[in-house]
C-alpha cells in the first residue's frame, strides 16, 4: 500500500525535475499491406468450412522440385518458425501425396489438416514429392504450397529436413484449437501463481 505520506514525499523530491523533450526518435511508416495481402486473408478460409472448392486448381505460382517452400503469418514468433524449421516439433501425423491427382492431393489435404485439427495434432508432414520426373515439374509442390497460405489454420509451413524427406516434404504447423489454448492459459496460470 502506498502511504499517503509517500505520495507527497515522490511529489517533493520531484517537483523540480522537467521532462526530457525528445527530438531523436524516428517514425516508422505505417506498413501498408500489399493487394496481394489483402487478397489473402481475403481468400483465406478456416478448416473449419466445408467447401474444399476455395483452394483453386486454376494457377499456382510454379515452383522448381529443390525450390525451399516457407510461410509464416505475421504475429508468429521467430523461435516457433525456427523451431519448425529446424524440425523440432514431433511430428504426431503424415500424409503422403505421391501418386494423386491434383484433385485428390487438394481433397486429400484439406481433409487430413481437418483430422488433425479435431485431434488437437499442431504440427504434421505433408510429402508432396520434388516432382522432378512430372509434367510441369513440381505441380504438386506447386499447389500445394499455394493451398496452404489459403487456410487460415495454417500458421507456418517450411520444407523438412533432410531426414523427414527435405524439399519433398513440409513441416507444417497448425493453429490451437480453442481448447488447447484455454489448457495453455490455466497450465501458464497455475504456474505463475
Amino acid at each position: 500500500m502506498i502511504d499517503d505520506n509517500d505520495d507527497d514525499l515522490f511529489k517533493q523530491m520531484m517537483g523540480d525535475v522537467k521532462p526530457i523533450e525528445q527530438d531523436t526518435t524516428l517514425r516508422v511508416k505505417d506498413r501498408s499491406l500489399t493487394d496481394a495481402h489483402l487478397a489473402r486473408r481475403v481468400a483465406a478460409v478456416s478448416l473449419a468450412d466445408e467447401n474444399d472448392e476455395y483452394l483453386s486448381l486454376d494457377n499456382a505460382p510454379m515452383l522448381q522440385p529443390d525450390a525451399i517452400l516457407e510461410y509464416k503469418k505475421d504475429g508468429i514468433q521467430d523461435g516457433v518458425f525456427r523451431k519448425l524449421r529446424l524440425g523440432k516439433y514431433p511430428i504426431t501425423a503424415k500424409l503422403d501425396l505421391h501418386r494423386r491427382t491434383l484433385t485428390q492431393a487438394r481433397d486429400d489435404v484439406v481433409s487430413f489438416l481437418r483430422q488433425a485439427q479435431r485431434l488437437d495434432t499442431r504440427s504434421v508432414l505433408i510429402v508432396h514429392g520434388k516432382g522432378a520426373q512430372s509434367n510441369p515439374p513440381a505441380l504438386i509442390k506447386s499447389y500445394l504450397a499455394a493451398w496452404l497460405e489459403q487456410i487460415a489454420d495454417v500458421m507456418c509451413f517450411h520444407s523438412a529436413q533432410p531426414f523427414h524427406g527435405g524439399s519433398g516434404a513440409v513441416y507444417v504447423l497448425l493453429k490451437k484449437s480453442a481448447e488447447m489454448k484455454l489448457d495453455n492459459k490455466e497450465r501458464h496460470q497455475k504456474r505463475m501463481s
